[in-house]
């Protein structure tokens, strides 16, 4: 049976319009113009059964004004921009594409840990501005301990890949059972244990309201000397004017970021002004080899659901309307 997909972008990867185009189903994609209001539009003028939600918002009143909407699958695994809770109280499954994007990511964090490390993109910079600058204070990673929040798909990769590297890590993830194999590393007890280990902090974690601004000034301070933070997960878990302040002090060495509180960054923004931050514009999940995975993932999540296969439980984020 056909059915009509709202996907909350202007394409998906090749992928996924496959399977939407094998069987037959309307698919509405939106242009690059579209925001907030024009999702809520399309969802009241047309009968959607789902939604494959990109980077814009799925409000409450989008999805309260969809009389046909039945399922929402996240083309990726972060659910900050869809209003799970309206969701849940019309019995709607949001889910989400777990593992999908775990490679890439992790590479990216990988890699912005060894341009904030070596000074990378500093010194890139320089060069293409006439300056032979040779940065000699880099910070060699080997010996050194890799803290973790969160200790998901990515992290592990990410571990995986510091272990080559010499260094050790510590985990915190409160929600890891106490049984969990950790691939050699260690498991805090606390937050402020991690931290006080942590000569890189790689963040983890879902953007939700315990989480935000998990890591503000005191987290910070409580860093060992030439720290360096890594955040490939939701800019709105570190308090940015905290970042700001232990950036330009010196009192955090390095920063590398995929994510920001605010996206796209403005003109303004004092981290575009720091030598020590290297900025990536929220890609790291963004390769083509995730991107296919991703709307794959989606489009079965959607297609399965609807004709009465529905996916595991554990990759639906209100698993309570399943029973």
């Amino acid at each position: 049976m056909p059915y009509t997909i709202l996907v909350t972008a202007p394409t998906l990867a090749p992928a996924g319009r496959q399977l939407l185009e094998a069987g037959g189903h309307r698919v509405i994609y939106l242009p690059e113009s579209a925001d907030g209001a024009t999702i809520e539009k399309v969802l009241v003028d047309e009968p959607v059964d789902a939604v494959i939600s990109r980077t814009l918002t799925l409000s409450a009143a989008a999805i309260q004004g969809a009389p046909r909407l039945k399922v929402i699958s996240k083309h990726g695994v972060g659910v900050s921009n869809i209003a799970v809770d309206a969701a849940t109280a019309r019995g709607i499954p949001v889910y989400v594409t777990p593992g999908a994007n775990a490679q890439s990511v992790a590479e990216m964090a990988l890699g912005l840990l060894l341009a904030a490390a070596r000074r990378i993109a500093w010194m890139d910079a320089q060069l293409r501005d006439g300056r032979w600058s040779r940065a000699q204070d880099g910070i060699e990673l080997s010996g050194r301990t890799l803290g973790l929040v969160g200790f998901g798909q990515v992290a592990r990769r990410l571990w995986r890949a510091c272990q080559a590297l010499g260094m050790s890590a510590w985990v915190y993830d409160p929600f890891l059972p106490q049984d969990a194999e950790l691939d050699g590393a260690q498991r805090a007890g606390s937050l402020a244990e991690l931290l006080d280990r942590s000569h890189v902090l790689s963040l983890h974690i879902p953007l939700t309201p315990q989480t935000r601004g998990l890591i503000g000034t005191a987290e910070l301070a409580a860093l060992p000397p030439d720290a360096i933070l890594i955040n490939t997960a939701r800019g709105e878990v570190v308090d940015e004017a905290a970042l700001i302040a232990a950036l330009r002090s010196g009192a955090l060495y390095a920063a590398g970021l995929d994510t920001t509180a605010q996206e796209p960054l403005m003109p303004g923004n004092p981290l575009l002004t720091l030598a020590n931050v290297v900025l990536t514009p929220h890609v790291g999940g963004s390769t083509p080899a995730a991107l296919a995975a991703m709307a794959e993932g989606a489009v079965r999540n959607v297609l399965g659901f609807l004709a009465g296969n529905p996916p595991a439980a554990s990759a639906c984020v209100n698993p309570s309307v399943l029973s």
